[in-house]
Parts: C-alpha cells; structure tokens; sequence
C-alpha cells in the first residue's frame, strides 16, 4: 500500500455494486472532460487524452459515456464547468496524502476531503505541506517482464523498473511516459496502466495504522468528486 492511483482503484473495483461504479464512471467521464477541454477531442493528437480513454475502457465505461465525456469537453454539448484542485494532508501515523480532484464546486470538494481525514484522524495541510515528499513520475503497468524486455525498457527511457504480485511497474520521467508507453506498443506489450502519478520518495512505516488507512480510502474512492489520491504509507 505504497501508493494509489486510477489502475489500483479500478483494479479494487472490479465487480463493485452499481452505485460504486457509478461514481467510478463518473470520475472517469470527468477525467476524460478535462483532458478534451485541454488538449483538443482527437486521442492520436492528446496523448492525455488517449491515456484517459485506456482507463475508461479498462473500467469497462460504455463507449457512448466516453464521448459525451469528450463532447462536454470540447463544447459540443454542454455541461458544468469542472476544474482540477489538488490537496494535501496528513493521515494517521503522520502518513502524507496528495488527493487529486476533479469538481464543479471547490467548496463541496474541500469540505468533503477535510471531513474524511479528520473522520479517521488525519487533516487537511496548507499547499506545499506534504507535495515535497513526493516526485511526479511516469508510471506504466505490465502483466510480465521479460530480461530481453528489461534492457529495451532502460534504452527507451525508463527510470526504474519494479515488479509486485500485481505485476510489473515502470516509471518514466513525466516527459517519456509517452515515448516508453509507444515503445513498449510496439513491441506488442499491452499496458494495462499509464499514467502520471505523484510517487513518494520515501516510504513510511504504518503498519499499525493499515485499517484506518484503509478505511480512508474507501470513503475517497466512493468520493465522486475526487479523482486520484498518493500516500507514502507503506504497511
């Protein structure tokens, strides 16, 4: 539980109750909004956008909500305005937070983000507070990683390789994620996850507050509003 990001939520949610996913696709729409409202509604011309639409359809979003979702950001149809805001904070055991959301009302957002964290002991942090732990990193999601693979990965640009149960993670600076994701499409790797994460750069001990946390992450994931959360717990 080093960190959390769009592919372990989607991973955790797989088979959830129609509610939970409904506000799964929900972000995923808005996600998908803001990448066509920045960069243009084409996915081979916004690589951003191209990554969202992979998350989408790996949550298995109907094809008919992704492009709405890219109509409402292009202006097509219309919508409410959303915009991102990022937050920081402390959960238990002194654990560092970067919760990432996407919302049409930054005070709804902010009080429901402040009302989780000290639900559980936590608090919400000043900008800055806790964003100095962490690095942002490319990081890409493979099933299996072969030593022919490896050295090709370190040639493309990869950072640092690492594999768990759940597979193999790359990580990239933010500027070659697109570069390592394209190489390793080539290479007819299939990716199950890119994406842009805040990574810690030091891990710390919760052991002992693994329940807490856990629960904190469950009311952020049902959260409609938030997009994407990074802790440097490790339990």
């Amino acid at each position: 539980m080093s960190g959390h990001s769009h592919w372990a939520q989607i991973q955790r949610q797989k088979g959830v109750t129609d509610n939970k996913r409904g506000a799964m696709f929900t972000k995923l729409g808005n996600v998908i909004t803001i990448a066509a409202k920045q960069g243009g509604g084409d996915p081979e011309t916004n690589f951003k956008l191209r990554l969202a639409i992979d998350q989408a359809k790996a949550a298995n979003l109907p094809k008919d909500n992704i492009e709405r979702a890219i109509k409402r950001g292009t202006g097509e149809i219309g919508g409410g305005v959303i915009e991102n805001v990022t937050y920081e904070g402390f959960g238990p055991g002194a654990t560092a937070l970067i919760i990432e959301a996407l919302t049409d009302n930054r005070n709804r957002t902010s009080a429901a983000v402040k009302h989780i964290l000290t639900k559980f002991g936590g608090s919400l942090g000043a900008p800055n507070s806790v964003r100095w732990l962490f690095d942002q990193k490319g990081v890409i999601r493979i099933e299996k990683l072969s030593e022919e693979l490896e050295l090709g990965l370190i040639d493309a640009g990869a950072q640092d390789i690492k594999t768990d149960d759940d597979g193999t993670a790359i990580y990239t600076q933010p500027n070659d994620l697109k570069k390592v994701k394209d190489w390793l499409e080539v290479k007819q790797v299939k990716v199950e996850y890119a994406e842009i994460e805040w990574v810690a750069k030091e891990k710390k001990d919760a052991t002992n507050q693994r329940e807490t946390l856990e629960k904190i992450f469950v009311e952020l994931d049902e959260n409609e509003d938030v997009n994407n959360y990074f802790t440097n717990a490790e339990v």
